[in-house]
């Protein structure tokens, strides 16, 4: 069974309208959860606990996308040859 992999993060952004981080450095990485279900608990009490800031903004990244076993090599894994 493959593993779907979720990374919640959020923090500060230069303008709520979009998806820029004011400060990258300053990137609030909450943690990588085994499940979507687990990803969204844990990213939805983090936006309710900055719900009075409406520049923060938090996200769920599915990793289990960015390494796919059945695609070809990308370019940075073609670097290694």
């Amino acid at each position: 069974m493959a593993q779907r992999l979720h990374l919640v993060f959020g923090g500060e952004l230069v303008d709520p309208t979009k998806k820029a981080f004011k400060n990258v450095e300053d990137i609030h990485v909450v943690g990588i959860f085994p499940n979507y279900a687990k990803a969204y608990d844990a990213w939805k009490s983090e936006a309710q606990r900055t719900v009075d800031n409406a520049h923060m903004r938090y996200f769920i990244a599915h990793l289990h996308r960015l390494r796919d076993e059945e695609a070809e090599a990308g370019p940075t894994e073609e670097l290694d040859s």
